[in-house]
């Protein structure tokens, strides 16, 4: 027995078992670094992904009879290592962070606790962090932090579904027990995240009861749209329960007029007599953008280049009404820089989880016996990780100066990256507003975006621009361990003068969260390009 305590840390903080420890991570730091190479993507060499890669690795795993040593255990660690990617300045694909060093120390530190978030009992250090993270970001957005709510989730997902879940619970509250009516609607941007398509399914209300709006040329929900399609479905008998307003769709950062909306509700609310609707800001993308709601844009303390400055004012006009919102979500694991999952769900009024909370008699092995009034048996989960102790970390060492700056990068290498993308590329439209992501579309020759973007082409025109950038993104993906970009197939729907069905549209994303992508990396990124697009006209060519 005393062989097998040697695998764990030590019970009385012995300095043997912690140089042992200490070892180990520096031997997996040094290993992890040997294999890093800043001109390419991936760690060490990519493994031969043929098609039966994973039937091999099924065929050859088993429990081994007898233990390893713990050397031999990071030899098999660091095979697993092999072929991954890093994120350094080279992933330009996605809203896919290069951790920070203080949050990675949070998520040590979560990690050697061990603690369990669903009781403070068990979890007290990640509910201590919780609790303030809950608290500072209320602050940030306006809500009041003492009528406030937040739990750490499984991301942005997380969020829509539990916000979706005490929008019905708050209008039925007898829904937990009798099941949902059948009547109830909920609706979002037809460009808005997939999660609540998801959550429409898991919580019995149905995709049909789902309704798409269309999105203004900003890529924002048409409040129009939005009205004639509520009042449709409340002349027919349904009920609005639930809007998403999406702070940030995925591929374009459009951002919805929560100011608007809750305006139109309200109306409506009022002329059909309903209660109140719940409205979710699905932040999980543009959240972090409220770290300027106080930033003094006049002044300017940080020197922001006047073209970032223009754009966050512009951010400012909407971030700052997130207080409107009858809940949130800040994913940390994205724009703020942390290891997944950390995403806080924010709730304006706490009083709303006693809708979904569990009877004290479901819970006798935790109930509320605990060092405070901190209980959690409201959340989905039962075991929940201390995600919120790597996000506390983060804040501390971040500040809001600190994010101010990392945030206004993302935007000033867009900018960058739109001006050299435009002046080296006759057949390149770029297809977004100025946002920490641009979405760009080739040509077989000349621009056509405003043309198709005001409904004037033919359906099998945009068809075959398409395809171009189709196989244009398979092309440059033969070389994603170089530079990784991104891609879309639905950036948005634009109409076709010929068709009644509205087309997506395919584009090419350049999303960079990394602190090693800065303006002098453009060059290199505009030069990837320029040669792949050589080869995929040349291959047209010879077609």
């Amino acid at each position: 027995m005393e062989q097998l305590q040697q695998l764990f840390p030590s019970a009385d903080g012995n300095q043997q078992q912690r140089d042992e420890l200490l070892g180990y991570f520096r031997k997996v730091l040094t290993r992890m670094d040997e294999l890093k190479d800043p001109s390419k993507l991936t760690l060490g060499e990519m493994p031969d992904y043929s098609e039966d890669y994973y039937n091999k690795i099924i065929q050859g795993s088993f429990v081994p009879e007898h233990g390893v040593s713990v050397d031999e255990t990071i030899d098999k660690l660091m095979e697993l290592v092999e072929g991954h990617r890093f994120l350094n300045s080279n992933y330009v694909a996605n809203a896919t962070p290069l951790p920070n060093i203080a949050s990675i120390l949070g998520n040590l530190v979560m990690v050697l606790l061990n603690g369990n978030n669903l009781w403070d009992v068990d979890g007290s250090a990640a509910a201590n962090a919780e609790v303030r993270i809950t608290s500072m970001l209320s602050k940030m957005i306006g809500y009041d932090q003492n009528e406030s709510a937040g739990y750490t989730t499984w991301g942005g997902q997380g969020a829509v579904f539990n916000s979706l879940r005490l929008s019905v619970a708050r209008r039925f509250p007898e829904s937990n027990k009798n099941g949902i009516p059948n009547n109830l609607y909920c609706f979002c941007s037809e460009l808005s995240h997939f999660s609540l398509y998801k959550s429409a399914e898991a919580t019995g209300i149905g995709v049909d009861h789902m309704i798409r709006v269309k999105v203004n040329d900003d890529h924002s929900m048409n409040l129009e749209d939005l009205k004639e399609k509520m009042e449709m479905v409340i002349e027919k008998g349904g009920i609005p329960v639930y809007v998403l307003a999406t702070l940030g769709t995925t591929d374009t950062f459009g951002i919805d007029d929560l100011y608007g909306m809750k305006q139109l509700l309200t109306e409506i609310e009022a002329a059909y007599d309903l209660d109140s609707i719940y409205v979710h800001a699905d932040s999980a993308m543009g959240g972090m953008y409220t770290f300027f709601n106080d930033y003094n844009f006049s002044a300017n303390p940080l020197n922001f280049e006047d073209d970032v400055l223009r754009v966050l004012s512009e951010y400012h006009t909407r971030f700052k009404h997130m207080n409107l919102a009858d809940s949130m979500v800040f994913d940390f694991h994205k724009l703020g820089q942390t290891p997944y999952i950390t995403s806080l769900f924010l709730i304006k009024d706490r009083r709303l989880l006693e809708y979904v909370d569990l009877d004290a008699s479901e819970t006798p092995y935790v109930g509320n016996r605990g060092y405070g009034s901190y209980h959690t048996s409201y959340t989905l989960e039962c075991s929940r990780m201390g995600s919120s102790i790597a996000i506390y970390a983060s804040l501390l060492a971040f500040g809001i100066e600190g994010y101010q700056q990392l945030l206004a990068n993302y935007l000033s290498v867009n900018i960058a990256f739109r001006n050299r993308l435009l002046a080296e590329f006759p057949n390149a439209a770029v297809t977004n507003e100025v946002s920490p992501v641009t979405t760009f579309r080739f040509y077989p020759e000349a621009p056509n975006w405003r043309q198709e973007l005001a409904g004037h082409c033919q359906a099998e025109e945009i068809r075959e621009v398409n395809n171009y950038n189709e196989e244009f993104a398979e092309l440059i993906g033969l070389d994603r361990d170089v530079i990784f970009f991104g891609n879309t197939k639905k950036q948005r729907y634009i109409s076709a003068k010929d068709s009644e069905q509205r087309l997506p549209v395919y584009v090419h994303k350049f999303y960079t969260t990394s602190p090693y992508s800065t303006v002098e990396e453009v060059d290199r990124y505009i030069e990837f390009l320029k040669s792949h697009m050589e080869i995929h006209q040349k291959s047209l060519m010879l077609v």
